[in-house]
């Protein structure tokens, strides 16, 4: 995972918005939000491992809650673990994942994306 700054987020986000505006596909984005001191969150982070060994091909981010003000504000990032996906069709909006059942599930999740 690609630990990324708020900055560096919203900045892919816009640009997926703009591409979406103009009915033009990026490259989707996934972000795992996170904070240091959440259990459920180190579990989690063992999980999406997993996930990137078996879909290398899938950049996956990562960003603390903490340092995000803005973009939990934006994206309504309820509760930590989440999984978020955003741009695999334009105009549509981010999905989020809240539960983090099982690998599959993940991967599913993450696959949705993809296709």
């Amino acid at each position: 995972m690609k630990a990324v700054t708020e900055r560096e987020l919203l900045d892919r986000l816009e640009w997926l918005e703009r591409l979406a505006g103009r009915k033009m596909e990026g490259e989707p984005v996934v972000v795992f939000f996170h904070t240091p001191l959440c259990g459920t969150c180190a579990a989690a982070r063992k999980m999406i491992q997993i996930v990137e060994h078996i879909m290398p091909e899938v950049e996956i981010l990562e960003a603390d809650v903490n340092f995000l003000p803005t973009v939990v504000n934006r994206y309504r990032i309820r509760s930590v673990p989440a999984l978020m996906t955003a741009g695999s069709t334009p105009g549509k909006e981010p999905e989020v994942l809240y539960r983090m059942g099982s690998v599959e599930d993940m991967l599913n999740f993450v696959r949705s994306v993809k296709s």
